[in-house]
Order: structure tokens, then sequence, then C-alpha cells
């Protein structure tokens, strides 16, 4: 009779162990089956149908896919989206690598200096847009007069089809570099000293320690980074409709902004929901190939 209640016992405290567990979990199947799940296959549907959100959706088949063929909006926002991710990419990567080197020392302040480096990261993106904005103003912006020290004319930036993608590929850069500085600290954290000891005995210099030791050890690091940054990238938007609303024209229309004038400017979800499908699919695309290619670099 003893070893039956204290299986029962047992029993009972699997039961509430499990129904704890499941208590904890539920909220976030919840929260993801209600407003990730259920948009995400919805919008896979309605990318096959047309649907103004006044009217009932109309099957079209792959009509809205046949429409990017000639929608020359959409092939700018695709050209602006790679050029934005080609400019922020790399040098993020640079900066973030290079503030991790420098700020991984220990010397007096140096938290003061990690935390002023990430505070633009947490810091409202919005009051990040106006305030560039301003810096960026063609006339009294300190940017232009600064410039005007050296040069006669100073680039338009953000009023400026040549120059307001560069703009914000410089306040993207400025504004990640600090998230990923500390993601490269963790990392160069983490390589043992004892290989540096060892290549310096071989008489390398801090240079080919860099290259030889440095970069390979943080391999793992910079697969993460770069895989995050170009998800990032093609997922701007509030960036742009704060600091240039899309223009000057279409110069920095990028995919996201096109999918949301297309969707809620034009009312035309169809669409939109195929343009999100074509985005969804790149990205995905991208990020195989990023993985291919760490595979690939971990067996050489």
């Amino acid at each position: 009779m003893e070893i039956t209640s204290k299986t029962k016992t047992a029993s009972r405290l699997r039961r509430k162990n499990t129904w704890t567990a499941w208590s904890f979990i539920a909220p976030n199947f919840i929260g993801f089956f209600l407003f990730t799940l259920i948009p995400v296959v919805f919008s896979l549907i309605l990318a096959f149908m047309e649907w103004d959100s006044f009217s009932a959706p109309e099957f079209v088949g792959f009509k809205n896919f046949t429409k990017m063929v000639g929608d020359e909006t959409f092939w700018i926002s695709l050209k602006n989206t790679f050029l934005y991710t080609i400019g922020v990419v790399p040098l993020t990567l640079v900066c973030s690598l290079g503030l991790a080197i420098l700020l991984n020392k220990k010397i007096r302040g140096i938290k003061f200096f990690r935390t002023a480096f990430f505070f633009p990261y947490v810091t409202s993106l919005v009051a990040i847009a106006v305030v560039w904005n301003m810096l960026f103003h063609p006339t009294m912006g300190p940017i232009n007069q600064f410039l005007k020290i050296f040069i006669e004319n100073p680039p338009g930036w953000t009023s400026s089809s040549d120059w307001a993608l560069t703009a914000i590929v410089i306040v993207s850069v400025w504004r990640g570099m600090g998230y990923y500085m500390i993601l490269y600290l963790a990392g160069l954290q983490s390589v043992p000293k004892e290989l540096y000891e060892a290549a310096s005995m071989d008489g390398a210099n801090k240079w080919k320690q860099f290259l030889n030791v440095t970069l390979p050890s943080l391999r793992p690091t910079t697969f993460f980074v770069s895989i995050m940054l170009v998800i990032n990238c093609f997922k701007i938007f509030d960036l742009v409709q704060v600091m240039t609303a899309g223009g000057p024209g279409r110069a920095t229309n990028v995919l996201v902004y096109n999918i949301y004038n297309e969707a809620f400017v034009k009312f035309n979800f169809g669409y939109a929901s195929a343009i999100a499908m074509i985005l969804f699919i790149i990205v995905l695309g991208i990020t195989v190939i990023q993985f291919k290619w760490n595979q690939r670099q971990e067996r050489v």
C-alpha cells in the first residue's frame, strides 16, 4: 500500500510539473499562432488573390506575380534594397569588429565607452532619424557646414536622389554597429590566449595574429552577425519612412516600403502579399547560401 501511495504521489507531481511547464509555454505558442502563423498563412493565400479590403477577395492565380515583371517600381525597390544591403553589411561588420577590438582592452572608463557605443541601438529610431535629418540638412546641417571647408558644393544627402540612400546607409551603420560590437566582444573574449602566445612565439606580429588567429576564431560570430545583418537589411522600413519617405522620387523606395505603399496606400493587398512572398524567398535563398558557404569554410 505504501509503494502504491508513493507511486500516485509521484504521478501527481509529474502531472503538476507538466501543467506548470505548459502554463509557461502556452502563452508563447498562442501568441505565435494568433499573431504570426495565421497572418503568414493568410498572406500566402492572399498572394494569389486580388483584394482591396472593401470587396470580397477574388482568386487571380499568378497574376500578381506576373504583374511584377512589368512593374518598374518593384524593380527599383529591389535594386535599392540590394544596394542598401551591399552598403550596410560589410561596413557594419568592419566597424563593429574594429570597435570590439579597440574596446577589448583593460583601460579606465572602458564600460562607459562600451555603453556609449551601444546606446544608439536602444534609442528611439524616430528620434535618431529626426536628429540625423537635421545633421544632413543641405544648407544648415553641421555636416555640410563642415564639408564646405574642403569642398564647394557638399552633397544634398536626403534631399538628393544620388545621396539619399547613402545617408540611410550611414545612419544604419552608426546605429547598428554598437549592438554587433557586443557580439564581437563576446567572441573575442572567448578566444584562448594560448593561441596568441603560440603565434607570438612563432614570430607572428599583431597583423598576422589578427589574420591567422582572431579572424578564424571569430568565424561563428561573423557568420551569425552577417545573417542577422542581411535579414535586417531586407526588412528596412522605419528609417526610410521617417527620413525620406521613399524619396526623393523613388531613390530610397525599398521592398518593404513598396509593400507598405501597395497595401496601405493603394489597398492592393494581394499584390503586396505577392511582393512579400518574393521578399521571403530572396531572404531564404541568401540565408541558405550563407549556411552552405559557412559549412564549406569549416571543412577547409
